[in-house]
């Protein structure tokens, strides 16, 4: 591995978890951190801004046969605008010298609150990735350290920064949020959670106006692939990536239609295999054989069609749409069995060995 992926890796996770960690237990047994106010302010942004960023901005694939996205893309925009709340917040208790108003304290608080829940959540949903990536687990520990030392922080900073005697002239509303201020930590923590709520759902009739849905939040993160809490994993079921999209959808319809011969084994899976499977399949190992060149410029154009079928795989699972796609197929399918038998010695021993183990292949050779 080269130096410069090395050293950003390490810059990007592991330098941000180290000052957050050594912040975390400086505050535990000194009571106050061990970093500066700046190279703090400094990894904090790339814990929680940062990276997080980057990794929304890159990951923009979500189906069943790529690293699939961490975030559902049309409900992305809930993510990063929770985001955004949370750091506004986080940056906010890191500047100030002074307190503002209690209110002002009780909802930044709350938006910490949540920013630490939600960086828990994701390490979850990420954890589960089926090809074991952990870069975002790494980068979501960071930013729970660094949110979980600002709300210590706040803590100690309003015991000692707020007056009660002064406060508690103010308002009800006010005098309220300096009550809940002052409660003990573990106490209080969990109430804050319960003040979220309704900023919640503020964030929510905001997020509509942007064409969101009000459950946006958990479409982010079940509307995926192959992550903690991914709900799509059912619709890769009988799909191959880089397989016969068309004709391996066409094999799903009704029996009466597509004529299912037998099941076939493709990448220690099982699939339903009709003639027309094993036709496309067998044209496509003559073409590789004869035409490597030509095979792969057919291979990339089709794989273009493959990636709107994973895309759109609820629709295509429909039998008769199956049945629809089966029969725009028959064409090509002609097509298909023409070249064979002008060009292979023999075809039908071809068509019968697809999709077999490799010793019943070798027996029909």
């Amino acid at each position: 591995m080269e130096l410069a992926p090395v050293f950003a890796i390490f810059f990007l996770f592991a330098i941000p978890g180290l000052v957050a960690l050594t912040d975390f237990i400086s505050f535990m047994f000194r009571g106050r951190f061990y970093t500066h106010i700046i190279s703090r302010g400094i990894f904090s942004f790339i814990a929680l801004i940062g990276y997080p960023l980057f990794y929304i901005g890159t990951e923009t694939s979500n189906n069943c046969c790529t690293d699939s996205a961490a975030f559902a893309q049309e409900h992305v925009l809930s993510i990063v605008i929770l985001i955004a709340c949370y750091c506004f917040s986080y940056f906010y208790c890191l500047s100030r010298k002074e307190i503002y108003s209690p209110l002002a304290e009780v909802g930044a608080n709350a938006l910490i609150i949540a920013g630490l829940v939600f960086n828990i959540i994701v390490a979850i949903h990420a954890k589960d990735e089926a090809n074991g990536h952990i870069m975002w687990l790494l980068g979501s520990t960071p930013g729970i350290f660094f949110l979980t030392n600002m709300l210590l922080h706040n803590h100690l900073f309003l015991m000692h920064e707020i007056n009660p005697a002064e406060m508690m002239r103010r308002n009800k509303f006010e005098q309220l949020a300096v009550k809940i201020l002052y409660l003990p930590a573990f106490a209080k923590f969990p109430l804050f959670m319960v003040l979220f709520l309704p900023m919640l759902a503020v964030l929510i009739a905001f997020l509509l106006l942007f064409g969101q849905k009000p459950d946006s939040l958990i479409l982010a993160f079940t509307q995926t692939y192959k992550h903690g809490f991914s709900e799509l994993d059912y619709m890769c079921n009988n799909v191959e990536c880089g397989g016969h999209y068309l004709c391996s959808v066409a094999a799903n319809g009704h029996k009466n239609v597509v004529k299912p011969q037998r099941l076939g084994m493709r990448h220690g899976n099982y699939i339903i295999c009709n003639r027309q499977l094993l036709i496309s399949n067998a044209f496509e190992e003559l073409v590789a054989e004869k035409l490597p060149f030509a095979h792969k410029i057919i291979r990339r154009n089709y794989d273009r069609v493959g990636d709107v079928v994973h895309k759109y795989y609820g629709i295509f699972n429909n039998k008769f749409v199956a049945d629809v796609v089966y029969v725009l197929m028959k064409p090509a399918e002609w097509v298909f069995l023409f070249v064979l038998y002008a060009f292979d010695k023999k075809p039908e021993n071809r068509i019968a060995k697809q999709y077999l183990s490799v010793e019943d292949r070798i027996k029909l050779k």
